[in-house]
């Protein structure tokens, strides 16, 4: 059960149009707390296709048209929609300045580590500025708790494996994986000279229902439903500690739920701690669908690493969680997620 205390806080979700924060919005607002009170941002931009963020956000009760500057929810009383790009800092002093925000869960950023590589540009302005303008609401407006998305993808090509949050985190190998880093370090900063509370959230290879569809899981249970060769890399021969997204918003709940730390900056892996060799999750989907994969060996692509393993003892110390559902199951309900809702649309 959520406390009194923290019933009565206001939450701005950023990135409350994709993946994980539209599932965190949907856990928070389900439950029963009615002085909760949640403000989400999204810039919705074509990055991938707007209409699934705008489907996610029906779900949430709002009609967004993807032009609106603000919408209220329909089936969720305190919950607004705000159209704002993180990197607008015009438009994010206005946000923190109305907003009176107890906590913020800081999950927008530009992602993949492949594409980073493409338009490094992207990831300078969203996961840097973006990042850079919502500390500086943060500090300016005595935000009382900062949650932001980093990743798992810090680590590098480290073979030290499972990952501790105390390994080394000083190699990226892409450029993705650099401003997640920076923003590690930019946190630090801002909670030891300004005494801002923030932790800091490693995410391993999260998927699940409503995820994006340049994500692997996504596109090779498309691929192999409607016959398309999919680009296998390093023709299956890497490990993915592949994370369901139920879990993962258990972890940011506990966490949110938890008494204050005495620690002003922390980091957790939130990770299954099961790594999965990437030719049995595609054989896992295989047996899920009843299809044959049709595969393209390719060669390791620029700024993959070859295997992600998250020790999450330190969540389970903290909240008593750590993420445990099987790859098996978690494909079986993105698998049905996917069939539903691409025939629906």
């Amino acid at each position: 059960m959520r406390s009194a205390e923290a019933n009565s806080r206001k939450i701005l979700i950023t990135g409350v149009a994709g993946f994980i924060g539209f599932h965190l919005a949907r856990r928070l607002l389900g439950e029963s707390n009615d002085g909760l009170e949640i403000v989400g941002i999204d810039n919705l931009n074509d990055y991938y296709d707007p209409s699934l963020k705008l489907a996610r956000l029906r779900v949430l009760g709002v009609e967004a048209d993807g032009e609106a500057e603000e919408s209220i929810s329909e089936k969720y009383r305190k919950f607004v929609f705000k159209k704002i790009d993180i990197t607008d800092k015009v438009a994010m002093e206005a946000l923190f300045a109305q907003g009176d925000f107890d906590v913020v869960f800081h999950l927008a950023a530009q992602a993949s580590a492949r594409y980073s590589t493409l338009n490094p540009r992207e990831y300078l302005d969203s996961n840097i500025v973006g990042f850079f303008n919502v500390l500086e609401g943060c500090r300016i407006h005595d935000v009382g708790q900062l949650f932001y998305a980093s990743s798992s993808s810090v680590y590098g090509m480290s073979d030290n494996v499972p990952y501790t949050e105390v390994d080394d985190a000083a190699r990226p190998v892409s450029f993705y994986a650099a401003t997640k880093r920076s923003n590690e370090l930019m946190a630090h900063s801002y909670a030891s000279v300004y005494g801002l509370h923030v932790t800091g959230l490693r995410f391993f290879s999260v998927y699940g229902p409503w995820g994006r569809p340049d994500m692997a899981p996504y596109m090779f249970i498309d691929a192999i439903l409607s016959g398309k060769k999919i680009k296998v890399f390093n023709s299956g021969d890497m490990y993915r500690d592949f994370t369901y997204i139920d879990d993962v918003v258990e972890g940011m709940v506990r966490l949110l739920e938890a008494e204050a730390a005495a620690d002003l900056y922390r980091i957790f892996n939130i990770g299954n701690s099961q790594p999965v060799r990437l030719l049995d999750y595609i054989a896992t989907i295989e047996r899920t669908t009843g299809r044959i994969a049709q595969m393209e060996m390719m060669p390791m692509h620029p700024g993959d690493v070859y295997k992600t393993y998250s020790d999450s003892s330190a969540l389970q110390q903290a909240v008593g969680f750590k993420p445990s559902t099987p790859h098996e199951t978690g494909v079986e309900k993105t698998v049905g997620w996917f069939k539903n809702y691409y025939a629906m649309n």
